[in-house]
């Protein structure tokens, strides 16, 4: 048996050691910015010291603070990953490289999502071994998360989360040669809060240059908060902790109380005179921005970049299937989806219940509640992309159904992901609390929605029409791939 010596890379702060694995190798826990500790927790990311020696770069690392997450009746651990692993020196990112290192391949860099609050490159489906199989290098990353992260804190700058992935984004641009890719071939693509944040990078003067193509997996260009309606969630944390309302007060405060204090700051009214609730009360944290991503990439931000834009059609059955809210769904339920996420409720639900003739509570809630958090933002960031004609604008809708929990999970919220990965197969995703369920999904449909995600990183171009205001193509993912013309369009208008 020929033993490979495990690949030595050497970066700007110093060598790392990788593990080689058959035809790829993976690098672990590299850091790409300080670590954030005490005052720093509230300050931009700021350069990692250069290291002597080589760093062992073979086993996972820390990662951001974060509670556990738990989702009732569905095993998320796949998908939140462990939960929080210790350590000061969590600003890092994984790679994921072919074994024979040609250079010059295509840069994706993957924004795990969580809900602002939890989540990390530790996670099982966020393994990047399939992209390096078929000639990528594949990044993921960690970013500071909850307060430190995304609390709009006076004395500190906002959005450090998103901060730390334009930090990464440069550690790329400055690094990735070295293991076989190329610097300006880099597409960002992120799920969920990470996708949300990827559309936010989209309209971020800062990262002009760093990234050539996006793809956006059930985020939001309209998911920002206000800076009013992040002020009273500041001032709720205060509160909570005791402390004056500002970065020095609360750079003195432990991770673990932050932690806690985060995981009381749920169901806070942050609806204004002007502004609804985006997350319509699912997280107190988000992007904090006075214009969305989505009215910035109408002005013309991002204009050079790509954009794979999709949701999947199902979204809010995540939010409650694993609870047992969706086949308990009630009319009254319904109204209060919509009035929680839309100026003319009455209307609203009027427009659902004709395009979907004989829908249950349970779908309508759901679908109102998916499109509140995913389908509206994704639509208005890509109409503003698509305003801009030089660069690509294309959408999709994953359809495929989980058979978990009785069927009721169904074309959910994350279920598009190990396709993604090309993972389907893991054990933890199978079974009757598994993601996936207890179905063998469709052979081939991971190895294509896998090999979509490449074609498009590598060319620009998913394989199907560009994604335009007038005709709004559409390829709706499943079994069978069928590109259509305005799905949903009366529920689309509704929300314009």
């Amino acid at each position: 048996m020929n033993h490979h010596p495990d690949p030595v890379v050497t970066t700007a702060q110093g060598a790392v050691r990788g593990l080689r694995q058959g035809a790829t190798t993976a690098f672990l826990n590299i850091p790409y910015a300080a670590p954030p500790l005490g005052a720093a927790r509230f300050a931009p990311p700021r350069r990692h010291t250069s290291w002597d020696g080589v760093r062992d770069a073979t086993v996972p690392g820390p990662n951001a603070p974060q509670s556990e997450r738990t989702l009732g009746g569905v095993d998320m651990s796949p998908y939140f990953g462990p939960g929080w692993s210790r350590g000061e020196d969590y600003l890092t990112v994984n790679v994921w490289t072919p074994a024979a290192v040609a250079g010059d391949l295509p840069v994706m860099v993957f924004v795990h999502g969580g809900g602002f609050v939890a989540g990390s490159t530790r996670s099982a489906v966020y393994d990047g071994s399939a992209f390096a199989r078929d000639g990528v290098v594949l990044v993921t990353l960690n970013y500071r998360l909850g307060i430190a992260g995304f609390l709009d804190v006076p004395g500190a700058p906002a959005n450090r989360g998103l901060l730390d992935v334009v930090a990464a984004l440069r550690w790329v641009r400055e690094n990735i040669a070295a293991f076989g890719g190329d610097p300006h071939h880099v597409t960002l693509f992120g799920q969920s809060a990470g996708a949300t944040i990827v559309g936010g990078v989209l309209a971020t003067p800062e990262a002009t240059g760093l990234f050539r193509r996006a793809i956006v997996q059930s985020g939001s260009g309209l998911g920002a908060f206000t800076t009013e309606q992040a002020a009273r969630v500041t001032g709720a944390a205060a509160e909570a902790l005791g402390v004056e309302p500002h970065a020095d007060a609360f750079a003195e405060i432990s991770d673990e109380r932050l932690v806690e204090a985060a995981s009381r700051l749920a169901g806070i009214d942050l609806r204004t005179e002007t502004h609804r609730d985006p997350l319509i009360g699912l997280s107190p944290f988000s992007l904090v921005l006075d214009t969305q991503p989505a009215a910035s990439v109408a002005a013309g931000l991002g204009a050079g970049v790509d954009l794979l834009i999709g949701t999947n059609t199902e979204e809010g059955n995540l939010y409650l299937a694993p609870m047992g809210h969706y086949s308990t769904s009630t009319a009254m339920d319904v109204d209060a989806a919509a009035a929680r996420s839309h100026a003319d409720p009455a209307r609203l639900v009027e427009t659902y219940r004709k395009a979907r003739p004989g829908a249950s509570f349970g779908e309508l809630r759901s679908a109102i509640m998916g499109d509140a958090l995913f389908g509206a933002g994704s639509r208005a960031l890509a109409d503003a992309h698509a305003a801009h004609p030089e660069s690509g604008t294309f959408r999709y809708e994953f359809a495929w159904r989980s058979h978990a929990l009785d069927g009721e999970l169904g074309a959910t919220h994350a279920v598009e992901l190990p396709f993604v990965f090309d993972l389907v197969r893991l054990p933890q995703l199978h079974g009757p609390r598994g993601l996936l369920g207890p179905e063998e999904p469709p052979a081939d449909l991971a190895a294509r929605v896998h090999d979509t995600w490449v074609r498009f990183a590598r060319t620009g171009d998913p394989g199907w029409d560009p994604y335009d205001t007038e005709r709004r193509a559409t390829m709706r993912v499943e079994a069978e791939w069928t590109q259509l013309d305005d799905p949903q369009g009366l529920e689309r208008q509704a929300w314009s």
